[in-house]
């Protein structure tokens, strides 16, 4: 009971270089490229993304039903990349712009209810099941989304068992997996730091230098807590962030 209490007050603890800081100043700036950095080093294919212009989107489009939170290019599964280069090239061109990464080439996620995804991690971290790289889609815990990153399922040697993460948002697929996504070939997810509109935020809660989990490893905890978590909230809006534009 000791180690739960020590693990949920760790959760809780602020995040120094989560991204919840949106200042412009160039300590920010050099801090937010270093995270980026950070998560290219790692394997992350990253590609540039919209951000938040007012309440809304950098983009173009009228409406845009997922502000801040899709690529810029309809071609970031060709643009994505880890060149250092090439990313800081990128954010001297927009320094606002978010960042994307390609899930299914390196990594997965899982994406999970933010109350889900804590209720899991104390699950985890009692049963000594590493977890690696996690951030949260909002500066609070009990709100937003909670991305799990593993090692990728999406590029097997038989190409006859990879599917693409269409499958897993289906309304058939979401009584056996409630409240999750599984991102894996074919889409993304916002990589931190990266600023929504209003006050919200992507952030890391542990970092992408820490190695990639099995999915499955990490699946049933998770599939359990969303399960809780939808039971408890019947009326909360479940979807996860839209795969394209």
């Amino acid at each position: 009971m000791e180690r739960k209490g020590r693990f949920s007050q760790w959760l809780r603890r602020p995040r120094s270089g989560s991204g919840g800081d949106t200042g412009t100043g160039a300590g920010v700036g050099g801090a937010r490229e270093d995270l980026l950095m950070a998560a290219a080093a790692a394997g992350f294919p990253l590609a540039p993304a919209a951000h938040p212009s007012g309440y809304g989107c950098s983009c173009d489009r009228i409406g845009c039903p997922t502000p801040a939170r899709h690529p810029v290019s309809f071609a970031w599964q060709t643009q994505a990349t880890t060149d250092p280069d090439k990313v800081a090239g990128w954010l001297r061109a927009d320094q606002q712009a978010n960042f994307i990464t390609a899930t299914g080439i390196v990594h997965d996620v899982l994406d999970v209810p933010a109350d889900a995804g804590r209720q899991a991690m104390e699950v985890l971290g009692e049963a000594g099941i590493e977890i690696g790289p996690v951030a949260t889609s909002s500066a609070d815990l009990q709100q937003g989304r909670m991305l799990f990153f593993t090692a990728t399922r999406g590029t097997p040697d038989d190409e006859d068992e990879w599917w693409p993460c269409e499958l897993d948002c289906h309304p058939e697929t979401m009584d056996e997996h409630p409240g999750l996504r599984w991102h894996c070939r074919g889409s993304y997810v916002l990589v931190p730091p990266a600023r929504l509109p209003g006050d919200g935020h992507v952030g890391w809660l542990l970092g992408p230098e820490r190695p990639l989990p099995d999915p499955l490893s990490l699946l049933e905890t998770l599939t359990d807590a969303c399960a809780r978590f939808v039971g408890e909230n019947h009326d909360h809006d479940h979807a996860a962030w839209p795969m394209g534009r």
